[in-house]
């Protein structure tokens, strides 16, 4: 077991690679205080709905009910930002395999995983690391993860842990026939008849996210309040919940119930942006656990960073004035990530003043 200076747990979780995962297991019985947050910042039963949910679309017989399911693809974009599939020819075995690998990857020592860490990894596409961005966050998340940046599956062989690989690679090959389908349907709601891949899906990311049993979890936060910058995730969540989405045009939070086998998509800033808001990049949560660890694994398929993104000419065809201006995807990238969870706040760095 590990010794720990509580008075510096930053060194111990940061800079030795412990992670939160480190800090559970040491049996603390009172939350740190560098990770209490703000009481704005914590869910509490009055801002939360228990008797509504996001969609949950059946994509069974698609070649079929193409314009049935397209239609209720494009209504859950609207409306929520957010919603399930489920039979998405995605089998089990897959999920389960990047859930046991994702395990795998935690349950290394420290030494191991922080080999991967921002000082010391060989490349900026894999990065494990805690929280979001420590040294710019007044109080840090509960959660450890890795991050893994595609370019090819040399570079995958080379550089990604082999405690996960192979399993990470089978899901992201796995996931990107769901995606394609999904944006056809979305594209379609556009109006938009040529589907630039190069665009909408020219890179990709996936991370494995770690949220261990946590002391005092209510005032604390898995993940603070954000959307992503992605033109779409998807999400394979376990059994334990925690994901909490904010109600469009309104202060309230729904919960994402885990459903075996379902994987949760939401539309990202980017296809906001690209269909000049019509299709709503909805702000997201995780809560921490005070009785269970939790594991996600999200997918993000994104721009490529040397894109300039800004609304789609089929959206402004009709006369639509544009509310996004054309930005360079790395600018947008790094603004989000220079800075601590803020809800939707990155979106106003592409709004046309």
């Amino acid at each position: 077991m590990p010794t720990i200076d509580l008075s510096n747990i930053t060194d111990f979780v940061v800079n030795e690679g412990h992670g939160v995962k480190g800090l559970s297991e040491i049996g603390l019985q009172k939350l740190p205080k560098q990770y209490i947050q703000p009481i704005e910042e914590r869910i509490t039963t009055n801002t939360v709905i228990l008797d509504d949910q996001i969609p949950i679309i059946d994509m069974s017989n698609w070649d079929i009910h193409n314009k049935f399911v397209s239609e209720k693809i494009c209504n859950a974009a609207e409306k929520w930002g957010f919603f399930q599939i489920i039979n998405h020819d995605i089998s089990l075995e897959v999920l389960e395999s990047v859930k046991d690998a994702t395990y795998r990857f935690f349950k290394q020592p420290a030494v191991e995983k922080n080999k991967h860490s921002k000082e010391n990894s060989s490349t900026n596409n894999v990065r494990y690391g805690t929280s979001f961005t420590p040294k710019a966050e007044k109080a840090l998340e509960w959660k450890d993860y890795l991050s893994l940046f595609y370019v090819s599956d040399e570079e995958a062989a080379a550089l990604w842990p082999c405690a996960l690989r192979d399993e990470a690679l089978e899901f992201m090959r796995n996931s990107e026939i769901v995606m394609k389908k999904l944006l056809q349907a979305l594209m379609k709601g556009l109006n938009v008849k040529e589907i630039d891949e190069s665009v909408l899906m020219g890179s990709k990311r996936i991370n494995v996210n770690y949220y261990p049993k946590c002391p005092n979890p209510e005032l604390t936060v898995g993940v603070g309040r954000h959307s992503d910058v992605s033109t779409l995730t998807i999400l394979l969540q376990d059994n334990i919940g925690g994901l909490y989405v904010k109600k469009l045009d309104s202060d309230m939070w729904v919960h994402v119930p885990p459903i075996h086998g379902a994987l949760v998509i939401n539309i990202g800033d980017a296809l906001q942006i690209m269909s000049n808001g019509r299709y709503k990049s909805i702000e997201h949560r995780v809560i921490a656990n005070g009785n269970n660890n939790r594991i996600s694994v999200p997918i993000f398929v994104n721009p490529k960073p040397s894109d300039v993104i800004g609304p789609l000419k089929e959206v402004l065809e009709s006369g639509e004035e544009p509310i996004y201006k054309q930005v360079l995807y790395s600018d947008y990238v790094k603004h989000f990530f220079r800075k601590a969870h803020d809800g939707k706040d990155t979106v106003d760095f592409a709004k046309i003043n």
